[in-house]
């Protein structure tokens, strides 16, 4: 059976027309809806209600969901096609807005810059004027290859055969929002993005991060011309995407090491991105040690049962008020599901009201709001994320430290009481897009070019805490919900 369907979701308030047999993964990603896993079948992160139609159940679909789900309509978009006309509930993501609106050290050149941060999820992107500093423009998006896996190792598995494909995808995007920036001429364009970012834009292979040491071969910084891109823009500008630090630890932690002053210090300072790899920078201007470490996606609420992005539904942070939960929920709806954020939160609550035990166990599942509640196998996910992270710092670090910067989404909406309860970190700042905010200091700076992207790297020094025999003892050390002292 051919012809054309209508398909509705809500409560996004989107309808469109499909081909009859379109698959909903497709259809779905136009509108922000993310496949975690890929569009393999093997989490709940794309999951969808039929309100009005019908959706064939697959054999993915019944190892995912309990039956009672099933009879309410919940599906995988990944797995799914619309054969009929439909009605669907689905997630709705809100692109975060990660634009840095910080003042910057600048010398002034004529002409226009921009600045973008390569995010596994999401870009941020502003148009400078270079003569001012000024910001004349923001652009924000999700970063298109997320359709093949929302975290680095599944785009790395999926790079390895289709690396050419990921990266016209994100060359394409980013061409995008340049000319959605501005129609004038532009003098230069600097990036900067984790080391598979940087890989995949680049054109290189992403093969070294997909087996031990994962070290890069060619982490270094790469220029581009515009045409040499394949880019019709005004002004034909020079395109830097800057250096990687090793491994997984990328420019955007080299670009946080700027923005922050770390580079330029006496103190002994820490920056830490919270993340599918952690990252962790230890140290002061004249040496420091930076490594990644696999925290898992807990704290983007990834294998989380009910967990989702800071979406509207989401229930992204959770407090104790006379000794009864409080939860918010981002756009005072229903909760839907649990955050990054929510989850540090509701672990700490838990442990407070003696719900949850420093070992991590739990009699029964959690209840926070609106049927959303967390399990015990969530509870291991977050413990393993915050161990990971936890023995990477205690490992890095041979002092006390003086400061230590939050970056990254994450880093801005997470409570650092929380983080302290559940043995994360200590006294941190919540720093903003330092990513973004160190690529617009290279962009401002010219006569500094050199110190930025090649004295400063040669001043870190990467550690691989896989290799280190003491990780394991750490790590297993760190498994608990001991509470830090402030």
């Amino acid at each position: 059976m051919t012809g054309r369907i209508q398909l509705t979701l809500i409560p996004l308030g989107v309808t469109m027309e499909a081909d009859r047999g379109t698959s909903l993964e497709s259809l779905l990603f136009r509108h922000g809806v993310e496949f975690p896993c890929g569009g393999a079948g093997e989490c709940r992160g794309c999951r969808v209600r039929v309100i009005e139609g019908a959706v064939a159940i697959t054999s993915q679909m019944r190892s995912i969901f309990t039956p009672i789900e099933l009879e309410q309509g919940w599906r995988l978009g990944c797995q799914a096609c619309a054969e009929g006309p439909l009605t669907l509930e689905v997630a709705q993501w809100e692109t975060p807005v990660l634009a840095d609106d910080s003042s910057l050290e600048y010398e002034p050149a004529a002409g226009l810059g921009i600045a973008i941060d390569i995010g596994t999820t999401t870009i941020a992107a502003q148009l400078l004027d270079l003569e001012t500093g000024k910001v004349q423009a923001v652009e924000t998006s999700l970063n298109p290859q997320i359709e093949h896996g929302s975290d680095v190792m599944t785009r790395v598995q999926f790079g390895l055969a289709n690396g050419p494909r990921l990266t016209e995808l994100i060359r394409t995007e980013i061409l995008r929002i340049c000319r959605a920036l501005t129609s004038r001429p532009v003098c230069e364009i600097i990036l900067c993005g984790n080391s598979v970012m940087h890989h995949l834009f680049c054109g290189l292979s992403v093969e070294p991060f997909a087996s031990v040491p994962f070290e890069p071969a060619e982490g270094g910084t790469k220029w581009f011309t515009a045409r040499e891109l394949g880019w019709q823009l005004a002004g034909d500008p020079q395109v830097c995407f800057m250096p990687c630090l090793g491994s997984f630890v990328g420019s955007d932690i080299l670009a946080g090491i700027l923005a922050t002053g770390m580079f330029n210090s006496s103190r002994y300072q820490a920056l830490v991105d919270l993340g599918t790899n952690g990252e962790l920078v230890v140290g002061d201007g004249n040496s420091m040690l930076c490594a990644s470490t696999a925290a898992g996606p807990a704290f983007e609420a990834g294998r989380i049962r009910m967990g989702m992005r800071a979406a509207t539904g989401a229930i992204s942070h959770v407090s104790l008020e006379d000794g009864r939960l409080r939860c918010h929920v981002i756009g005072g709806t229903t909760a839907r599901g649990i955050c990054g954020s929510g989850l540090v939160d509701a672990v700490a609550a838990g442990l407070e009201l003696g719900a949850i035990q420093a070992s991590g166990r739990m009699a029964v599942d959690f209840p926070l709001e609106g049927g959303v509640c967390l399990s015990q196998r969530d509870i291991r996910e977050l413990q393993l994320a915050k161990a990971a992270i936890a023995a990477g710092f205690r490992i890095l670090t041979s002092r006390k430290v003086e400061r230590t910067f939050l970056a990254g989404a994450f880093g801005n909406y997470v409570s650092i009481a929380s983080a302290r309860r559940i043995g994360l970190l200590n006294e941190a700042e919540p720093s903003g897009n330092t990513a973004l905010a160190g690529t617009k200091l290279v962009l401002l700076n010219r006569s500094r070019r050199m110190e930025f992207l090649e004295d400063v790297p040669a001043r870190v020094r990467h550690v691989n805490l896989a290799a280190d025999p003491r990780f394991q003892d750490v790590f297993t050390d760190c498994l608990s919900f001991d509470g830090l002292e402030g």
